[in-house]
């Protein structure tokens, strides 16, 4: 299996710390506000990568964090007259409603920010013992200049980083390129060495993964707008306090953009996933994200998602019962699918298999639909048919009576009128039925062991 590093810049073989073992860190959500595309696009990215180290056997540990402690989240509270734990909690809710809503595994570990002070109290103190930060006013910075590797994630000179740094009025650092590790705050702020204050955000990731997963893990991912600031401070602080490398592969997902702009919240150009799963369900904004190689930008449209909704509907359309004893492995289109994720998650790729795989259940070769099913719910997609309510049903039979001048009150009781109208071979009525089927929403699939229906 091979992995874009992007600390290196390089395809690299994937290669464990331990046998068989994976320990995975991804920076999680900032709890103040809706959950979008953007953060949709990262969080199916990596829920697929965990499924398939998994998939392909290894012991994962798939650690990401909460940050509940933050400016925004304080302003929020400010604004709204509440306190920063009722609105952290608040949105770290809807967050956890909007993954499993995209079928997103959970991580194995979770951590909040405000439930790990004291080890980021305890790395803070190992920098400042070992030199590599100091405390002016309150505030503990960290002192760039004594980690010489750093700008090497960012592939930024440390000089060119110097031509752009700037010292905000009544900040007492040493240096403009030295970066919070903890901040005075006197009103939301916990007790530390240094006084009242809260940790900055770089740290919370760097004690997190540490207590967690250890001093040095095997990935390490998020979004490419985390690689500087926050990634190379993370690499600064985490080496640094533990005298040892952090991390042995770098991942990052690139940016959904809307008219060629990056999607954000400050741009005011996003997209919440609530608002989106209004219109297009969990498995179209998957296929849609991964179309893409993770890496590349993904450029959002209602013409892209409509035509993932017709594709990934071609699959999960496909006819078929899965065989849970069937081995899967030695079949020629589990090898094609493999080589593709081995090839740095090349999921494109991977879902021209399942195309071919999807035509091929379709003419009911045996093996196909259990390995369809297999490798597509691999990459995250569901298999569960819509339920209509009552209400929804009795209005579809009322459509389809009306458009079929007569009157019908099950799905099945049409279907068996197909039936009747196929065996007298009146295809002219059996296509009529179809279509006013179709129309109202209503697919039928044909196979050997009778016909069966099912919504889009």
């Amino acid at each position: 299996m091979k992995l874009h590093n992007s600390f290196t810049n390089h395809v690299e073989e994937f290669k464990t710390i331990e046998p068989n073992k994976v320990k995975m860190y991804v920076c999680g959500p900032t709890v103040y506000d809706n959950a979008h595309l953007g953060h949709a696009r990262c969080y199916i990215t990596w829920d697929v990568l965990y499924r398939y180290l998994k998939f392909r056997g290894y012991d994962v540990t798939y650690c990401r964090n909460v940050t509940d402690v933050d400016d925004k989240i304080l302003k929020k509270a400010e604004k709204e007259n509440k306190t920063p734990e009722e609105v952290s909690k608040y949105w770290y809710g809807k967050f956890s409603e909007s993954m499993k809503a995209l079928n997103n595994l959970p991580p194995d570990i979770e951590p909040f920010a405000t439930k790990t002070l004291g080890e980021m109290i305890s790395m803070n103190k190992d920098l400042v013992n070992k030199g590599f930060a100091y405390e002016a006013n309150g505030d503990l910075y960290f002192r760039v200049k004594k980690f010489p590797a750093y700008g090497q994630l960012s592939k930024q000179p440390i000089d060119q980083l110097e031509s752009g740094a700037r010292i905000e009025v009544g900040v007492q650092k040493e240096d403009p390129l030295d970066f919070a590790l903890w901040k005075k705050d006197e009103k939301f702020g916990y007790n530390s060495p240094w006084g009242i204050g809260r940790p900055g955000w770089h740290i919370e990731c760097s004690a997190m993964s540490r207590k967690y997963l250890g001093k040095t893990i095997d990935i390490h991912a998020g979004g490419a707008d985390l690689i500087f600031p926050h990634h190379e401070n993370e690499i600064a602080q985490s080496e640094c306090a533990n005298g040892c490398k952090f991390v042995n592969y770098w991942l990052h997902n690139g940016f959904v953009t809307i008219n060629k702009e990056k999607m954000s919240k400050s741009l005011g150009n996003f997209l919440t996933i609530d608002d989106l799963l209004k219109k297009y369900d969990s498995n179209t904004i998957r296929f849609f994200i991964l179309t893409n190689h993770y890496r590349m930008p993904v450029e959002f449209s209602d013409e892209a998602l409509q035509a993932a909704a017709n594709g990934v509907k071609r699959i999960l359309n496909a006819v078929g019962n899965v065989n849970e004893s069937l081995d899967i492995t030695k079949y020629e289109e589990y090898g094609q699918f493999v080589e593709a994720m081995d090839d740095d998650l090349n999921t494109s790729k991977a879902l021209a298999v399942l195309f071919d795989l999807t035509n091929k259940s379709n003419k009911n070769v045996d093996y196909a639909y259990t390995l369809l099913y297999k490798l597509a719910t691999t990459l995250g997609f569901k298999f569960e048919k819509a339920v209509l309510s009552e209400e929804e049903l009795t209005a579809k039979l009322e459509d389809i009576s009306a458009e079929l001048g007569e009157s019908y009150t099950s799905i099945e009781e049409i279907i068996q009128k197909r039936k009747e109208a196929r065996e007298a071979k009146n295809w002219e009525i059996a296509d009529k039925i179809r279509i006013a089927l179709d129309n109202a929403g209503i697919v039928l699939k044909d196979s050997k062991e009778g016909t069966t229906w099912e919504t889009k």
